[in-house]
């Protein structure tokens, strides 16, 4: 049976205890699925891209429901980093070789577009802040990145990135860790908790209908679709699973491909203006080389949110501000006197290529997952994708279905640890 993790860490119908919850404004609770009901479309889970693909679906006038099994931006749309990085979340020089220049030339298309629908969604409010810098950890990492930013400069005519040396990183990031990267001011970071919260509101307004504490059971497909909740059940024309690392055991064609994984974020106590601009001297968000990759950013209340370490399991850690402290103090080993104010984990979801999968389980049946640490925009951008294809113009969903996606190795039952052993290998190659 599949991983479901709905349930493994976090108390039912509550947001983890992050600086994200403390610093939204929740909506009140949404009354849970009771009893039968028909929808034209019915999406199980209300992240980023089950909310994206309603609020696509509802105003293009179709009757939507959402089953989420906790609240809307429970999962991982809620606790991420907020990094909206440039394409996907494998460089376009791979992509060329995976998939051929025309492939990845659309799928840049689509990530760009992305960028533009998350700003346009998000609007003045939650907290969105220009520029994301890749700093590489290894001097041998920096040329990479040089001719990186020169790739999407020449194939891409994308400007907004460039090349930083040694230099210019140390006077950007306060930490003697990083040798060169690059400067994005196209990308750019947010607060995803009130991101999320607000496409909730969003796609209620145009029309949508959000069932929370309604865990999805069981799925029957047929004409119509049965989806069912402990205490109801909606039959629908169309369904979409929008669960990424929360699928459980849905479809385990989909959990066979799709990995969950966890990952963590501190928030340090204030830090005052001048020291946090001598942590990160320009606002950006950093994301850095690693296999296991450091994240963080600055809030506007000058703390430090710094995301690091993951664990392959069902449990989280039972101390994540001890567990990302040391990743942390590796980067900034002049902030160990600072208190860690908040601490929490989520369960995001990687494929074996890096690259989302989009699925059709049948005619009528969809899943969207597997974003690999790019969901804030791809997600969203994957909704309303999926919205195409449910209204009939299914051209830019079949970009992502016709890219094959592996099992991993050991089936649904014996991947976690083989990819655990993986993941240990990859992050002991960091250190070399």
């Amino acid at each position: 049976m599949a991983l479901n993790l709905l349930h493994a860490n976090d108390r039912p119908g509550q947001y983890p205890a992050s600086w994200y919850a403390a610093t939204a404004q929740i909506a009140p609770p949404r009354p849970s699925l009771a009893g039968a009901t028909t929808a034209d479309v019915c999406i199980v889970g209300a992240g980023y891209t089950g909310l994206s693909a309603a609020l696509h679906l509802a105003k293009a006038g179709l009757k939507v429901i959402v089953l989420e099994a906790h609240r809307a931006g429970w999962g991982a749309s809620g606790r991420n980093g907020g990094q909206v990085g440039t394409g996907q979340r494998r460089e376009q020089g791979e992509l060329q070789q995976m998939l051929g220049g025309d492939h990845a030339r659309q799928l840049w298309d689509i990530a760009e577009e992305s960028k533009a629908l998350v700003r346009e969604l998000a609007g003045n409010e939650c907290e969105l802040q220009n520029g994301v810098i890749y700093a590489d950890h290894k001097a041998r990492l920096v040329s990479h990145s040089e001719a990186y930013a020169r790739l999407l400069q020449r194939d891409y005519g994308y400007n907004a990135i460039r090349f930083v040396d040694r230099e210019e990183i140390r006077s950007l990031v306060g930490s003697d860790g990083y040798f060169g990267g690059t400067m994005d001011d196209g990308a750019f970071h947010l607060h995803p908790l009130k991101y999320v919260l607000k496409l909730a509101s969003k796609a209620e307004k145009a029309g949508a209908i959000i069932h929370e504490l309604s865990e999805v059971t069981a799925l029957s497909m047929g004409n119509p679709n049965s989806v069912r909740t402990s205490r109801g059940e909606v039959k629908a024309a169309h369904v979409l699973l929008a669960c990424n690392g929360y699928l459980g055991n849905l479809d385990l064609s989909v959990a066979a491909r799709v990995m969950p994984i966890n990952n963590f974020i501190v928030a340090t106590e204030p830090l005052g203006e001048e020291r946090a601009r001598s942590i990160i001297s320009n606002g950006a968000a950093v994301a850095d080389s690693r296999f296991v990759v450091n994240y963080f950013h600055l809030t506007r209340d000058h703390r430090l949110l710094f995301g690091g370490g993951e664990t392959y399991g069902y449990r989280f850690p039972s101390d994540i501000k001890a567990f990302v402290r040391k990743p942390m103090l590796e980067v900034f080993p002049q902030l160990s006197g600072v208190k860690i104010e908040y601490g929490w984990g989520g369960t995001l979801a990687i494929t074996a290529k890096r690259i989302p999968m989009l699925r059709r389980l049948s005619n009528t049946v969809l899943s969207a997952s597997g974003y690999s640490g790019q969901g804030v925009s791809i997600a969203t951008v994957c909704g309303k994708i999926a919205a195409e294809a449910i209204s009939g113009q299914a051209g830019r969903f079949d970009i992502f279905a016709s890219i094959p996606t592996p099992s991993f190795p050991g089936g649904v039952l014996l991947r976690s640890p083989l990819l655990a052993l993986a993941m240990i290998w990859y992050s002991m190659r960091d250190r070399l």
